[in-house]
């Protein structure tokens, strides 16, 4: 029988082995559901960019110039998609490794609850928020498992995270606010310091927003297509909705004024306006017959339109973001872009498996982003109390940055997608597991 020293070394060497073998089967699990990886219309646009040389601020012109890039390991989806799965399970693995390693069983559970349909439902799909979210997930991991390390080691586990959370921001350039979060806690790690995180806030946004216009628009000389005044055209119909007065800088027939202070409006998506009958006269005579579309007259409109009507403004925005937190949005991805009255690998038996377990639980909270920022904001409150100082620093950082990005859609939200929250659902499962693996004691409080 090994003695009492023995036992505690192998303990944490069977949960590694355990966690491995976690880790593989779920990787694994993702290739036998999703490879190639299942191509949407947004992802489709993307990479028709790459055949045509050319690259826009529509969609992330750095999404364009890394899939070119890696395009030759499995042309179409499937490199994307190998990216995807590979950033999901390693961060997801880097974690509950370092938690293994330190004999914590909570380990166990985070390979199986990244196998569970909230989070592995979206991992196949090619949407630059899943890569958005994988990427982050791996940045905060990877510092949390070198936060106890020699200084060499450590330090170049941050600058990887720094690097990672860098690679989101310009994938997500709206997470500019809940990026510092971030960066505070792979900084400074073992210690939370709100005081410290609120200096850094303004001149790391700076500094990101930066670093946003230097890559798009120096480096890789994308095209300006405007995606902010998709917010404009999106707040523009709701306070004209509300306020039962058109904001827009165009006159419209009677039956057009009719439709779109009635009828058109619903705070789900800004495309109402831009594609969808029969609204799309909207964007028809806004782009295609005046041309105003880009220009500073939409800018100008739409400040005159929140500061002659704020409440009309407050209720749209409010309505979007019920909308977004608790309705039934998009989740899963299954249409077949190339032949859209069918579903995507309709044959498979282990995807069909998947999407039926998407659909039970698609009725139900754990597929509302409302859920998972309730989660977060509950982890957040629980890691001041219940965790180490190290393990309530990474739930702050994780859980906090999901907290403030998944809000500040309540500004600049123009789609209710459940994509659009996929932060959240993987800083939730994340954080939630570090925090009770916490050593029990009270962390320090924030400063």
């Amino acid at each position: 029988m090994p003695s009492r020293p023995d036992r505690l070394l192998l303990q944490p060497r069977l949960l590694m082995i355990s966690v491995a073998v976690l880790l593989a089967a779920g990787f694994g699990l993702t290739l036998l559901i999703f490879y190639p990886g299942v191509m949407t219309y947004d992802a489709k646009f993307v990479y028709e960019d790459i055949a045509k040389g050319t690259m826009g601020d529509w969609q992330s012109p750095v999404m364009v110039w890394l899939w070119a890039l890696i395009d030759p390991i499995a042309p179409g989806a499937g490199s994307m998609f190998l990216l995807f799965a590979t950033t999901y399970w390693l961060g997801f693995g880097v974690l509950s490794l370092a938690l293994a390693s330190r004999g914590k069983g909570s380990a166990l559970l985070l390979p199986l609850l990244a196998m569970t349909p909230p989070a592995l439902s979206l991992a196949g799909i090619i949407w630059r928020d899943v890569l958005f979210a994988t990427c982050w997930l791996l940045a905060a991991t990877a510092a949390f498992a070198v936060s106890e390390r020699p200084s060499p080691i450590r330090l170049t586990g941050q600058v990887l995270a720094l690097v990672l959370v860098i690679f989101g921001v310009l994938l997500r350039p709206n997470a500019l606010l809940a990026a510092p979060i971030l960066i505070a806690y792979i900084v400074w790690l073992s210690r939370v310091s709100l005081r410290k995180a609120a200096i850094l806030c303004v001149p790391a946004a700076i500094g990101l927003f930066g670093i946003v216009q230097l890559v798009y628009y120096g480096i890789l000389d994308a095209k300006r297509q405007h995606p902010l005044q998709t917010i404009m055209i999106f707040d523009l119909g709701g306070i004209s909705h509300f306020s039962k007065v058109n904001q827009f800088p165009v006159d419209w027939s009677e039956s057009e004024n009719a439709m779109l202070l009635n009828r058109c409006y619903q705070p789900t998506q800004w495309d109402i306006y831009w594609r969808l009958e029969p609204c799309d006269f909207v964007m028809g005579k806004v782009e295609r017959e005046k041309g105003l579309f880009g220009t500073p007259a939409i800018s100008r409109a739409w400040l005159a339109a929140i500061l002659h009507h704020p409440i009309a403004y407050l209720q749209h925005r409010s309505a979007f973001m019920w909308n977004f937190l608790a309705a039934d949005n998009l989740t899963m991805w299954t249409a077949d872009v190339e032949h859209p009255t069918k579903k995507v690998f309709a044959d498979r038996a282990a995807f069909n498996a998947m999407v039926s377990a998407h659909d039970v639980l698609k009725p139900t909270p754990f597929l509302r982003v409302g859920f998972w920022l309730l989660a977060c904001i509950i982890v957040c409150c629980l890691s001041w109390r219940r965790s180490g100082f190290r393990e309530a620093a990474f739930a702050l950082g994780v859980c906090g940055s999901a907290t403030i990005y998944v809000l500040s859609f309540s500004a600049v939200g123009v789609a209710s997608d459940y994509r659009y929250g996929y932060w959240a659902v993987l800083a939730a499962i994340a954080g939630g597991v570090v925090v009770i693996s916490g050593r029990g004691k009270g962390a320090e409080l924030p400063r």
